[in-house]
């Protein structure tokens, strides 16, 4: 008798919380987005088999941006597309405004020839992909 005055209300919660719930609602709530970089902080040159930290100065393009990471993509054996993904999160009530930020990646040195890194700057207005590109050599 005790247990099931003690298990009703316990349904009835749950029946309540369960039906509150929509399970209809199958839209994603963000999507991935390629932030446009400003500039690029690389050292001058590199050692063979070492760590280097690289910063990266981007834009967010309004208060529903956040940075997620970066797409570093080998073209060739030492060219490397560098571009900073962020999360466009849908929010009608979203705050207009651009922000710059900077993140930093780690880069290790493997093989002996000069670097190109190609930081992805925007499109021009014909569409076409445009890059800002740094050399590193790496001491011999």
């Amino acid at each position: 008798m005790i247990m099931r005055k003690v298990v009703s209300p316990f349904f009835v919660v749950l029946a309540f919380v369960l039906s509150s719930c929509s399970l209809d609602d199958d839209q994603p709530n963000f999507y991935f987005i390629p932030l446009q970089v400003i500039s690029a902080e690389v050292p001058e040159s590199f050692n063979l088999h070492e760590t280097y930290e690289i910063s990266v100065t981007y834009m967010l393009p309004n208060g529903c941006a956040s940075f997620e990471g970066f797409d570093v993509t080998p073209i060739e054996q030492t060219t490397r597309n560098v571009v900073p993904i962020g999360s466009q999160f849908n929010d009608p009530e979203c705050v207009d405004g651009m922000a710059e930020a900077v993140s930093t990646f780690d880069f290790i040195c493997l093989y002996s020839d000069t670097y190109l890194f190609r930081f992805w700057t925007g499109e021009d207005e014909n569409g076409e992909q445009e890059y800002l590109e740094i050399e590193v050599p790496v001491n011999q």
